[in-house]
Parts: C-alpha cells; structure tokens; sequence
C-alpha cells in the first residue's frame, strides 16, 4: 500500500522554477517526470514508492538503473507508460555520466578506462567482453562485444580478437570484461588468456595495453600488476 507522506502544498514545477532543479528532493525531481500520481496520491508520493525499488548499496536513482519494467509496473499509479519513461531516464543518465567521462578518458591509464565503463559493465548479469581498438593518438577507434558468455564465463577466440583488431586498424589494444560477482580478481582463465593474447598482439605488432576486469566499483588491471611488461 503506499503512504500519502506529501501534502499538497509541495509542487516541483513551481519550487523548480523559483529555487533551481538543486533545490529539489530527488522525488520531487521524479515527480517532474511522471506528471501525475493517481487518486489519493499525487505524483511526489507515487515518486518515493519509486525510490523505495532500490536494493542498499544502490538505493534511491541507483536502484532505478537495476529495477525492470515490470516491477516498476508493480507499484499502483505506474503503468506501462511511466515505466518506460522511469527507464528511459536511467539510461540518459547512465549515457550522460558516460560522456562526461568520455572527455577525459586516457587509454594509457588503467583507472580513467575503468571509471568510464564501470557503470555500464557492473550491471551486467553475464560475463561480456570488450575490445577497444585504439589508434595512434590513444583515441578509441571501436568499442567491440566479441563474447557473451555465462554468469562465471566468456569464452573468447584470440581469433576473432585480431580480426577485430585488423579490421579497425587499430594500432594498440585494450581487453576489458566484467564479474558478476562483484569481485575483480582474475582467474586463471583470465590469467592464460591474457598470456595467450599478449603473445599473439606482439607477434601481429598491435600490442596489448592491457587487460582491465570490472567488478563492483572495484576493477583489476594487468598492466597495473605489471604483467604485461
């Protein structure tokens, strides 16, 4: 059932527009979104039901980015609509952060390439690999999928990685994939395939910068560890 805790002198739009969007909580900038709550409840109360979804660590906005549409559609006042805008909202938010990143993203620095991809790729629920094909100025000339895998693993061809990497033109190479465990630490998988890879880049003359593995705001990197020196 959800609490009426808002009383009806709280109006976003108007406190938006006389005190600035940093004046306002996070359900009454939610608020804004959804227009209008349902009988008994206007759209300020139905926005904290919203709030709730979130599972700690990642409460509030965050939870919203892991909440599905269906559970969303749960919660009395969100129908198909408004979910789909709650998720929409999300994932601009989710490519804002990126872009920001984005302006100051340094290949040659393991954190600054962790920092940009680590909101998208810790949300994964399966083991996903990328390659960036980079150029010679250090720009990313193509971000790759080249494996999806299972919730432990993603098998990756070395293959299929030089073709890539061939058919970008790349001049080096970033390998980058996720743990839905949360915990970055590699394996043993991981350790053999970045030996093998390694080995193969520096025979093709497209070197390996480095292997970075994400996990939950936490990422391992082998050029950092000093294995691939």
């Amino acid at each position: 059932m959800i609490e009426n805790t808002n009383s009806n002198s709280e109006k976003p739009y108007e406190r938006f527009m006389t005190m600035g969007a940093e004046s306002l909580t996070d359900a009454e900038l939610l608020a804004i979104i959804l227009r209008t709550g349902m009988k008994g409840f206007d759209a300020v109360s139905l926005s904290k039901e919203v709030l709730k979804l979130g599972k700690y660590p990642r409460t509030g906005f965050l939870g919203l980015y892991d909440t599905d549409i269906q559970t969303l559609e749960k919660i009395s006042g969100i129908g198909r609509v408004k979910a789909i805008k709650l998720k929409a909202l999300a994932e601009i938010s989710k490519r804002m952060h990126e872009a920001k990143l984005a302006e100051g993203l340094n290949v040659s620095n393991a954190s600054s390439v962790a920092d940009f991809y680590m909101e998208r790729m810790r949300h994964y629920k399966c083991e996903r690999v990328l390659l960036l094909s980079i150029d010679s100025k250090g720009k990313v000339l193509r971000e790759s999928e080249i494996s999806k895998g299972s919730v432990n693993k993603a098998l990756v061809s070395v293959r299929s990685v030089m073709m890539e990497a061939l058919d970008a033109e790349a001049v080096h190479l970033i390998l980058m994939h996720n743990h839905p465990s949360g915990d970055p630490t590699p394996s043993a998988n991981d350790n053999e395939l970045t030996k093998t890879l390694f080995e193969s880049c520096k025979l093709m003359e497209i070197p390996l910068l480095d292997h970075i593995i994400i996990g939950d705001n936490l990422y391992y990197s082998y050029n950092e560890s000093g294995l691939l020196r």
